[in-house]
């Protein structure tokens, strides 16, 4: 999928951007391990292209290069599909250009004729006004041409869509290296999450999801096998690849979605990790477990870090009204009116009892703004600038507060188990679809371990990281009635074909159950399916 390169070129390297902008700034950024070698890997590729004509794979991002397009109208209309993905009114209709080809586009999608005789130009011009699309607003900032070229009206030459490519290898070989140096300035904290990014508690106990959903029907396994292991993998994994890029090993950890168990933590703590972080209603629902009479929340509850009992490892967890406003509310009003609205809460919490605390705002780097004018350019250089001025606030990182808290603060003596998104695991398990998902990677993972016993030749090493691409909570997120049915068409059918190549892999059979759709959405959630919020609203 292109994801990697697309948020690279628009998300990444503007967030880099106005952290680079910010020296008062203090934030975490997080990656998952799985990212930064993609990341890598198309640096790699975009170059050994430029330098040796080496084919690029992803054939939407090969158009910038190439003089022909397909005759086939199935890949005709494949082209223009990828083309329109991003927010039209956003993206799209101010470039005028693309809107003019996307209104073409559209009415080609339902027109087999017009399909048939649109010419290779059109579908040239349109790839380079997509990616054009995506380039994040400091790279737009920044170069002259790119404001050029969002302003042509006419068709693009072969050199100018070269060029165009030569600055999107540029941009993302530029990606870690950024995020590296701020790092060494002591400018930001880098985290990582486990290297494929699975939900950590549903590997190690597929029960816990009840702690949190007690009626909730599970997959017909009851558990799966060898989950500790395989977590430990993650992790231990993780830890390497990030110290591979970054040239340090990370002080916290951001778990995949947030998603945490007493076991987790318990887990995450022998790695030596001094921070973690969740949800908003996974310590709503902790606190209110507590024995006693004297429990949930209370004054103050959400804004301090937590330890659990026995360990030296904090917890922190995030603010969802904040968190959610910045993904879901601002987007549509005046950045100096969004931050000021923003600032304003974090007054209010500084001035209630108990005086003093930590806010975590916790969202991701991605999704939220190609539905902000100007990817949130302005927001969010107008909130750093607000918050690096501001008398009573101060902007830190998980670390800095585990510097000045080690040893302290309230102890929880178990966490309910879930995760950030309502504080449970509904996300990825519980509906048929997403049971489905589970079972299939199950009856993969028991066929490998019994290959694995029956032939001792086989490359355990050469396995595992296949099998962590197929532990990855991404699958199981899109699957369900409720997400689009085009998203969810993309991720089940790439799900089944990497489960069919870890059994490939393994010298086995491909059953058929791979054969059969897993889910087929339907659905229209906040923005797209891309995001969810902290707690389920009406």
């Amino acid at each position: 999928m292109p994801w990697t390169y697309l948020h690279a070129i628009k998300d990444y390297s503007d967030m880099a951007a106005h952290l680079e902008a910010a020296p008062d700034a203090r934030v975490v950024v997080n990656f998952a391990p799985i990212l930064l070698e993609q990341i890598d890997d198309y640096a790699r590729r975009i170059r050994a292209f430029l330098d040796h004509g080496e084919p690029i794979p992803d054939p939407v991002l090969a158009l910038l290069t190439a003089d022909a397009v397909p005759d086939d109208a199935a890949a005709r209309a494949e082209i223009i599909r990828v083309c329109l993905r991003g927010h039209a009114p956003r993206m799209i209709e101010p470039i005028p250009l693309y809107r003019a080809l996307a209104g073409i586009a559209q009415r080609a999608q339902d027109d087999p004729v017009l399909l048939r005789h649109l010419d290779a130009g059109f579908f040239l011009d349109l790839a380079t006004c997509y990616h054009l699309a995506w380039l994040g607003a400091a790279v737009r900032r920044e170069r002259p041409e790119v404001q050029h070229w969002l302003a042509q009206e006419q068709g693009f030459e072969p050199g100018t869509r070269r060029e165009l490519l030569e600055l999107i290898g540029e941009v993302i070989a530029g990606i870690i290296p950024r995020y590296r140096s701020l790092a060494e300035q002591g400018r930001i904290e880098l985290s990582f999450t486990p290297y494929a990014h699975p939900i950590m508690p549903l590997l190690l106990d597929i029960e816990s999801a009840r702690e949190a959903m007690p009626d909730v029907r599970l997959p017909q396994y009851s558990g799966y096998p060898g989950g500790e292991d395989r977590v430990r993998w993650h992790i231990e994994r993780g830890l390497d690849v990030f110290r591979k890029y970054f040239g340090f090993a990370p002080a916290g950890c951001w778990p995949s979605e947030g998603s945490v168990s007493t076991a987790t933590l318990r887990l995450l703590d022998e790695y030596g990790l001094s921070w973690t972080a969740s949800g908003q209603t996974v310590l709503a629902n902790s606190l209110a477990a507590l024995p006693g009479t004297d429990k949930g929340p209370h004054d103050g509850w959400l804004h301090r870090p937590y330890r659990l009992e026995g360990s030296e490892m904090l917890a922190f967890f995030r603010d969802d009204g904040l968190s959610d406003a910045i993904g879901f509310r601002y987007a549509d009003w005046h950045a100096r009116d969004a931050v000021e609205d923003f600032v304003h809460h974090l007054e209010n919490i500084v001035d209630a009892p108990p005086v003093g605390g930590v806010v975590s705002v916790i969202l991701d780097g991605e999704n939220a703004w190609e539905y902000y004018p100007d990817n949130g350019f302005h927001f969010l250089e107008g909130l750093y600038a607000r918050l690096s001025e501001h008398p009573r606030i101060r902007l830190c990182t998980f670390s800095d507060v585990h510097a000045r808290c080690a040893g302290q603060g309230p102890e929880l003596p178990s966490v309910v188990a879930g995760s950030w998104v309502y504080g449970t695991f509904s996300t990825w398990i519980g509906d048929p679809d997403k049971n489905a998902g589970w079972d299939r990677l199950i009856e993969a993972k028991q066929a490998v371990d019994t290959a694995l016993r029956q032939h001792p030749e086989l490359n355990r090493d050469a396995l595992a990281e296949p099998l962590a691409v197929c532990e990855g909570s991404d699958w199981c997120w899109w699957f369900g009635g409720y997400n689009p049915a085009g998203s969810v068409s993309d991720f089940e059918l790439l799900y089944r074909q990497h489960l069919a190549a870890l059994y490939r892999r393994a010298g086995l059979a491909v059953p058929p159950a791979l054969s059969l759709v897993l889910s087929t959405g339907g659905g229209e959630p906040d923005t797209g399916g891309t995001m969810r919020r902290g707690q389920a609203h009406s």
